[in-house]
């Protein structure tokens, strides 16, 4: 549940500043609707569009959550483990003497 909060909270904050920015462009009375004036009150459709770019927000943010949550944490700790497994490898296989070697910096050992 509280997953669900942290999508709709951010996407509710964006959709307010999309709203503005996009009607701060275009005029209410001058949207077409099927290639119709549309014939709703400015505020209505000041809340029909916020309503829709909530709902753009909110499913990229859903979307986030989900990609976020689909992998695995044991696949995470193993990828970093291999990762680190093969670091420690590279640096036993460095020349001690080799001051150019990555992780080094120019400076000598000890």
């Amino acid at each position: 549940m509280s997953k669900l909060y942290w999508a709709l909270w951010p996407s509710f904050l964006v959709a307010g500043v999309v709203e503005f920015l996009f009607f701060l462009i275009v005029n209410p009375q001058e949207l077409y609707l099927f290639g119709e004036p549309t014939q709703f009150s400015p505020i209505a459709t000041y809340t029909i569009g916020f309503f829709c770019f909530w709902g753009i927000c909110a499913a990229s943010s859903m979307a986030t959550c989900f990609f976020q949550s689909s992998t695995p944490a044991s696949l995470i700790v193993a990828r970093m483990n291999r990762t680190k497994d093969n670091t420690a490898r590279l640096d036993r296989r460095a020349d001690p003497g080799d001051f150019s070697a990555a992780g080094r910096c120019g400076v000598p050992p000890g």
